[in-house]
């Protein structure tokens, strides 16, 4: 045993030395390359000097990095967290001057501004550097993580209460907007090779049903709290308040958090030593990063940001997260370019402006931080995880479903879950991977892009209302936008929360867009208003907006209205089946179940849906796009470990996956079932139907409560 701590010890010792020898190198070219910074004094000294001072300065930097580095930003935990990713490099900077200043007779100096670029290649190439030693010396790499545990395991109980539980914890993966058939093409084409061994080894997979409101407010809120009762979209105008509600608003997702708590009567998922990493809701969870539904408190009770700190508290991860940060940048921008000038014929919508920039932090900086933090989770030994990975859904509501694009996003996924899994094998626990994802997404040109006007001029011309000449854009609901606005402290999102109060404009109807989903309100009608109100108000409305060619149906007052006059009351049985049966199987009870809701508009719109092509028509600009009815936007994936009980032949709602999910927590481990067995991915169809830096183990998270 001495023998092998001895030579764990002199192992890490020279990757070290290693690391200081190449940081060493690279300052000194610096020196000879850029003109104001200097490694020798005024009268000039010999190489030999010139390197013992380079040696003096990289070895002063890195400890300097190690040991004041985490102080610094602890100390900048309240800074919004893009701010702190740009104050990297300064704070990098800063150091390396102390560093400088730390050489004996002043021989090293640089100007400020030199010193930036300094302090941030130096610690890429020692990252880099690191990291390839460590990558190459496996059972070096693996050591360390058994030091990790072992070291969580004798804190007791800040090691958290699951540390050293003999009982499985379930770790909860969602690929948020991955399909069902995109998963199994991308696992059977060589895209996802972690996701292609787990099913062949040790897990499963089968689709869901998503609700008529296919997307991650509803599905997320149903399966961390067992509950999608009077979701209707993903932004709804509830006329009791005269307040537009929005999933992916701060204030309205702790508002939807709390009803549903009401309504089944327990916090969620994830209550009792549970982690909810990058969601829209906590899950009951105690400890909470990135979660947007407390991203809107103030003060020590704001804990959605803690993620940040933890991961940033590298500056190596800082670093290499942020130059990752810029190359998805060029990288969106040139592939922008290129479908603009080299277009193959598919649908395209705007990819300027900011969305670089979301995009960036989507697939970068928020998986980064996702990913450390549940990693130090499994090392802290928790009993359940939820986190969610946005990176698909951001790209493809620009970009489409499939495509180059989303490739390169699901096989920089499927390396964060090699990760996990490989660390999961050196947690003080036993750890059930669960792979999930919320809804699906739907190809297909936005509705303003096939017919030159959005839903709310077709509705105001409808009413007979004035109509731009100019269409304006719908603005896109995308759930990495919210994570954007609360990373840099503006967590309300840029349209208005209220209706009431307009002056002389009672009347005008309220028209919001949930992906292919449409919802018209009426907000000087007391309640939801009857077909003859409307009829009475609008005579033109209805006909108007259900004869449209990119209009599937409309919902009003209990009744299904499509093309050509035909009608269905819901509460005739076989009638609505009929009429939505393009939409396949389980259409009519979704709409059925939404028109229960006290929140329904009082129109619904649903756009058109080509199952041949499977294609919808987004009101929102939106080329890949969830929300309503029709394609795989509705068919989510659950992909479970064997040695659980296997679900339900045909899940529909995320109601019934959260009773799967709380079946699969019990302390009780269960055996799987026959019909677990021999099942691929290709067996089980729905019915009717180089990338970014992965965070560095140097600096695994810690329990946010300390």
């Amino acid at each position: 045993m001495l023998h092998g701590r001895w030579r764990t010890t002199g192992s890490a010792l020279l990757r070290m030395l290693l690391v200081w020898a190449v940081s060493t190198l690279t300052m000194l070219l610096l020196a000879g390359v850029l003109p104001d910074f200097r490694l020798q004094s005024d009268d000039g000294d010999s190489l030999t000097q010139i390197a013992l001072t380079a040696a003096w300065g990289a070895g002063a930097f890195g400890v300097l990095s190690a040991l004041v580095w985490p102080v610094l930003v602890r100390a900048l935990l309240l800074v919004p967290a893009l701010v702190l990713g740009l104050l990297v490099f300064f704070l990098n900077g800063t150091l390396l001057l102390v560093a400088l200043r730390l050489i004996p007779d002043g021989r090293g100096e640089a100007a400020p501004e030199t010193a930036v670029v300094v302090a941030a290649v130096m610690s890429a190439v020692a990252s880099a550097t690191s990291t390839a030693l460590a990558v190459r010396d496996d059972e070096a790499y693996r050591r360390r993580l058994y030091r990790l545990a072992d070291r969580r395991r004798r804190r007791g109980p800040s090691g958290g209460p699951g540390a050293g539980d003999s009982t499985p914890g379930v770790l909860f993966l969602q690929l948020d907007g991955v399909g069902y058939e995109q998963l199994r093409q991308a696992a059977g084409g060589g895209l996802m090779p972690t996701v292609a061994d787990w099913l062949d080894r040790s897990h499963r997979v089968t689709s869901w049903r998503t609700d008529w409101s296919s997307q991650t407010g509803a599905s997320q809120l149903g399966l961390l709290h067992g509950s999608t009762f009077d979701v209707p979209a993903f932004r709804w105008y509830e006329k009791d308040s005269g307040e537009i509600m929005v999933c992916n608003r701060p204030t309205s997702a702790a508002e939807l958090q709390r009803r549903a708590a009401l309504r089944v009567g327990h916090a969620g998922l994830l209550t009792g030593d549970g982690a909810s990493r990058g969601n829209l809701f906590s899950g009951g969870a105690d400890q909470l990063a990135l979660v947007l539904s407390i991203a809107a408190r103030r003060g020590k009770g704001n804990r959605s940001r803690a993620g940040y700190f933890t991961y940033f508290s590298d500056p190596a991860n800082a670093v290499r997260t942020a130059l990752s940060f810029v190359a998805e940048v060029g990288r969106e921008i040139g592939q922008g370019l290129r479908a603009r000038w080299c277009g193959d014929g598919r649908p395209r919508v705007s990819r300027s402006g900011l969305y670089p920039f979301i995009r960036a932090f989507a697939t970068v900086v928020e998986r980064d931080v996702v990913v450390a933090a549940v990693i130090g989770d499994m090392l802290a030994g928790r009993a359940a995880v939820y986190a969610d990975l946005v990176a698909y859904d951001e790209v493809a509501h620009h970009s489409g479903p499939v495509g180059r694009d989303t490739d390169r996003v699901l096989a920089r996924l499927d390396r964060s879950l090699a990760l996990i899994a490989r660390v999961a094998e050196h947690a003080p626990r036993d750890y059930r991977i669960v792979l999930l994802s919320d809804h699906g997404q739907s190809p297909g040109e936005t509705f303003l892009g096939r017919y030159g006007l959005t839903l709310k001029d077709l509705v105001r011309a409808g009413c007979g209302l004035p109509v731009s000449r100019r269409a304006g854009r719908t603005h896109s609901g995308a759930e990495a936008r919210a994570a954007v606005r609360a990373a840099l402290h503006r967590p309300v999102e840029e349209e208005p929360e209220t209706v009431r109060g307009r002056e002389e404009k009672g009347s005008d109807p309220v028209v919001l867009a949930s992906g292919n989903l449409g919802l018209i309100s009426f907000p000087d009608v007391p309640g939801r208003a009857t077909l003859e109100q409307i009829e009475r108000a609008h005579p033109a409305l209805l006909a108007t907006l259900a004869n449209h060619p990119g209009i599937g149906f409309l919902l009003v007052d209990g009744e299904v209205l499509g093309p050509d006059g035909a009608s269905a009351r819901l509460a005739e049985p076989g009638e609505a089946e009929k009429l939505l049966s393009v939409f396949g199987p389980g259409a009519a009870d979704a709409v059925r179940r939404t028109d229960s809701f006290p929140h329904v508009a009082d129109i619904m719109v649903n756009s058109a849906y080509d199952p041949g092509t499977g294609e919808v028509h987004a009101f929102e600009e939106q080329i890949g796009s969830h929300g309503g009815l029709g394609g795989e936007q509705g068919h989510p994936f659950l992909m479970w470990p064997t040695v659980l009980e296997p679900p339900p032949a045909a899940l529909v709602g995320a109601e019934q996956v959260h009773k799967v999910f709380r079946s699969w927590l019990r302390p009780t481990p269960m055996a799987p079932s026959a019909g677990a067995s021999g099942l691929r991915p290709e067996d089980h169809r729905p019915e009717g139907c180089d990338g970014g830096i992965l965070p560095s183990l140097q600096a695994l998270p810690q329990d946010e409560k300390r």
